[in-house]
C-alpha cells in the first residue's frame, strides 16, 4: 500500500497553500464582516486553475484526478471556508452535472467559461419544504411544445446569484412515474431567462464571503433541449452529484480542521500562564494530540474515498463516511481551538471565531450528519 502523494500533487498542494496564504488570508475576515463575495479572488482562483480540475482538457479543464481536486479544496478551506465553498460548489455542483450528464453541445456551450473561472453555475436542489427529502421537490417543469415551463422555487443555492453566474441546473417534477411517484428531471436555466430570478441571501452565520441565493421560477420557459441527460433521471443525477459533493464537503472539513489545529498550536505555544506556555499543560497538550490524530484519520478516509472514485470503484459508502467524519472532526477541532484561545477565541480579531461559525454548515449541507448515518446504515446492510 502506497500512501504517498505524487510529485504533481505535492506541487499542487504547495502552490494552492501559498496562494491561499498570500491572496485569501489577508482579505477573508473583511469579506466575512461585509458579507461580500470577492470577484478579485474569484478571478485569481480561476487563473490558478481551481475550476474544472477534474474536467478533461478538451472542455477547458485541467484533466487532473479527483484526489488533486480535493487537495486543492482542502488547502483553500485551511484558510477560509467561504472561498472553499465557492470552489467546491463551483466544481462538484456547478461543473460536475454538466460534465457527467450534459450533451456534447451543452458541454461545449458552458464548460469552457466555467472551467476558466470566468463564470459560475448553480445547482438548484433544496427547496423551503424539501431539504433532506429532496425527492419531494415541488418545482415543476411542464413540456409545452418545444419548451419547458418551470414554476417553483429553490433556497440555499451556492454561486447562483453572482454577477458572473451564467445559469443553474434545476431539479424539477416533469411528470408522474408508473408507480405513482414523481418523475424528476434536471433542466438547465441560463441567467437572464424571463421568469427566472436569483436573489442573494444575507445575514448568514457562516460562509459570509460566499454567494448564497434563493431561486424563483414564474412560468420560466427554456428550450426542450435544455433537459440534462435523460428525462426522469434527475434523481439519479442528483445522487451521483451529491456523492462527489460529499467529498468536497469532506475536504472543507479536513482543511478547516487543519487550519483550526495550526492556529491553536501556534497560539498555545505563544500564550503563557503560570510562567510557561499553555501548550505544555497536559489538559491542553491532550487537546492538540486529539486534534492531530483525528485530522490524520480524516485525511486517510477522505483520500481513500477519492482513490476509489479515481479507480472507478464504488465509493458511495466511503463518501458518506468521509463527509460525516471530516465535518464532525472540524467541529471538535474548532471547539478545541476556541477553548485554547480562551476569551480571545470569541473575538473576530482571531480567525478561530470565523472557523467556529463556518464549521456548522458542514454538518448540514449536502446531506446532514443524520442523513449520512442513514446512508451508511443502508449501505452496510443494517437497514
Amino acid at each position: 500500500m502506497d500512501f504517498s502523494l505524487s510529485m504533481e500533487q505535492e506541487i499542487l498542494r504547495n502552490s494552492v497553500r501559498q496562494f491561499a496564504e498570500a491572496e485569501i488570508k489577508p482579505v477573508a475576515a473583511e469579506l466575512d464582516e461585509k458579507e461580500e463575495f470577492s470577484y478579485d479572488t474569484m478571478r485569481k482562483m480561476g487563473e490558478l486553475g481551481l475550476f474544472g480540475m477534474f474536467v478533461s482538457e478538451e472542455y477547458g479543464g485541467q484533466g487532473m484526478d479527483y484526489v488533486s481536486y480535493i487537495i486543492a479544496t482542502e488547502e483553500i478551506a485551511r484558510v477560509d471556508g467561504s472561498h472553499a465553498a465557492t470552489v467546491a460548489a463551483g466544481n462538484s455542483l456547478g461543473i460536475g452535472p454538466l460534465y457527467y450528464f450534459g450533451s456534447e453541445e451543452q458541454k461545449r456551450n458552458h464548460l469552457p467559461r466555467l472551467c476558466s473561472g470566468d463564470s459560475l453555475w448553480g445547482f438548484g436542489l433544496t427547496e423551503p419544504n424539501a431539504g433532506s427529502d429532496a425527492g419531494n421537490s415541488r418545482t415543476t417543469a411542464v413540456l409545452d411544445g418545444d419548451e419547458w415551463v418551470i414554476n417553483g422555487s429553490k433556497i440555499f443555492i451556492t454561486n447562483a446569484a453572482t454577477h458572473i453566474t451564467s445559469g443553474v441546473t434545476v431539479l424539477a417534477r416533469t411528470g408522474t412515474r408508473e408507480d405513482g411517484r414523481p418523475e424528476l428531471s434536471c433542466i438547465l436555466v441560463e441567467s437572464g431567462t424571463p421568469g427566472f430570478e436569483a436573489r442573494e441571501m444575507h445575514r448568514k452565520m457562516m460562509w459570509r464571503g460566499s454567494n448564497t441565493s434563493e431561486l424563483y421560477f414564474d412560468d420560466c420557459r427554456v428550450p426542450r433541449e435544455n433537459l440534462l441527460g435523460t428525462r426522469g433521471h434527475g434523481f439519479r443525477q442528483m445522487l451521483s452529484t451529491l456523492d462527489g459533493g460529499r467529498l468536497s464537503i469532506g475536504a472543507m472539513g479536513l482543511g478547516g480542521a487543519q487550519g483550526c489545529y495550526e492556529l491553536a498550536l501556534k497560539y498555545s505555544r505563544e500564550r503563557e500562564q503560570f510562567g510557561r506556555p499553555i501548550s505544555t499543560f497536559q489538559v491542553n497538550a491532550f487537546k492538540l494530540a486529539d486534534m492531530a490524530m483525528e485530522i490524520e484519520c480524516a485525511r486517510l478516509i477522505l483520500y481513500k474515498a477519492c482513490w476509489l472514485r479515481d479507480n472507478d470503484e464504488p465509493f458511495g459508502k466511503e463518501a458518506a463516511m468521509a463527509k460525516l467524519y471530516c465535518s464532525e472532526v472540524m467541529y471538535r477541532c474548532a471547539n478545541h481551538a476556541v477553548q485554547l484561545h480562551g476569551g480571545y477565541g470569541l473575538m473576530k480579531e482571531y480567525d478561530v471565531e470565523r472557523f467556529y461559525r463556518d464549521q456548522k454548515l458542514l454538518e448540514i449541507g449536502e446531506g446532514t450528519s443524520e442523513v449520512q448515518r442513514l446512508v451508511i446504515s443502508r449501505l452496510i446492510g443494517a437497514m
